[in-house]
């Protein structure tokens, strides 16, 4: 019996678009039977993010990231053409009207086919994001994991 293949993703960007391509290949990839990992670093952490605002304790610096960033990957912004907030209502509609799963969508389902999502503590710190700021069933790991996932991985990618 052959062993599962792995796909390993990073996930850099806080861009809607781009994290939707990851989510669409990790649900693809999960699918066809691979073990999937997406490791989300820096702006990428932004689609683990709850929508509702917790109450955590934070510093200034830690504060002003927290006001900055968008609260939950139906937040976040596009690569390409944003247009002041409405490139995201535009695509979308586009996306609804051609049944297309949103964002919150894609990752709900990686969750249920068991794709692991990982946050990098490292950035978690340096951005000041706390664990119950996150989804739940995330992993919490640095660098190091993720290169172990990867190091076996038959399909690693970084967006």
């Amino acid at each position: 019996m052959s062993e599962k293949k792995k796909t390993t993703i990073v996930l850099f960007s806080g861009d809607y678009d781009k994290a939707m391509a990851a989510y669409i290949i990790a649900n693809g990839a999960a699918a066809y039977d691979h073990e999937v990992t997406i490791f989300h670093t820096f702006w990428g952490l932004n689609a683990l993010r709850k929508e509702e605002n917790m109450m955590v304790k934070k510093g200034f610096m830690e504060k002003m990231f927290e006001k900055m960033m968008p609260r939950g990957a139906d937040k976040m912004g596009l690569s390409k053409m944003h247009f002041a907030g409405m490139g995201p209502k535009m695509i979308k509609g586009v996306m609804k009207k051609h049944n297309a799963m949103s964002l919150p969508k894609l990752i709900e389902m990686a969750q249920e086919q068991d794709v692991k999502l990982v946050a990098c503590t490292m950035t978690m710190d340096l951005l000041g994001l706390k664990e119950e700021e996150l989804l739940e069933n995330v992993e919490y790991a640095g660098v190091a994991a993720y290169l172990a996932d990867a190091e076996d991985g038959n399909v690693n990618l970084f967006i």
